[in-house]
């Protein structure tokens, strides 16, 4: 009986771990994209309504509405708040400089009520540390 012989291997040997072979339906087998977050007031301008008249319904293009508007009065605050820093020379904005914002971008008696419910809002967080 004639012995075995060995065939051997022509070419490099393979280094690394072997190969998979993919199908069509793996490959193209991804994971769901999660939704952009888009940051809102509605919760919080719901709550407050709620507070003042609970038996009050308001429509999802309303809440749209008065949450563009918040963020347009915010953005107005901020902007102006940071401009008076900077004029100050100092890098925090301060509650001061909120106040100034109110008092130039708020018409008169609304920035009166508007400061005075802001420095009760600062008094009740300060009281409460």
């Amino acid at each position: 009986m004639p012995a075995k012989v060995k065939k051997s291997r022509k070419g490099p040997l393979p280094t690394g771990p072997p190969k998979l072979k993919t199908t069509a339906k793996s490959a193209t087998k991804k994971k769901p994209r999660s939704k952009k977050r888009k940051e809102s007031f509605k919760i919080f301008i719901f709550r407050v309504m709620k507070q003042v008249h609970p038996e009050l319904t308001v429509s999802t293009r309303a809440m749209g509405i008065i949450n563009s508007f918040v963020i347009d009065i915010f953005e107005r605050l901020a902007s102006e708040a940071s401009k008076l820093a900077k004029l100050g020379r100092r890098a925090t904005m301060s509650s001061r400089d909120i106040q100034t914002a109110v008092r130039l971008i708020l018409p008169g008696e609304l920035s009166k009520h508007a400061v005075s419910e802001g420095t009760k809002a600062v008094a009740k967080y300060t009281s409460g540390i």
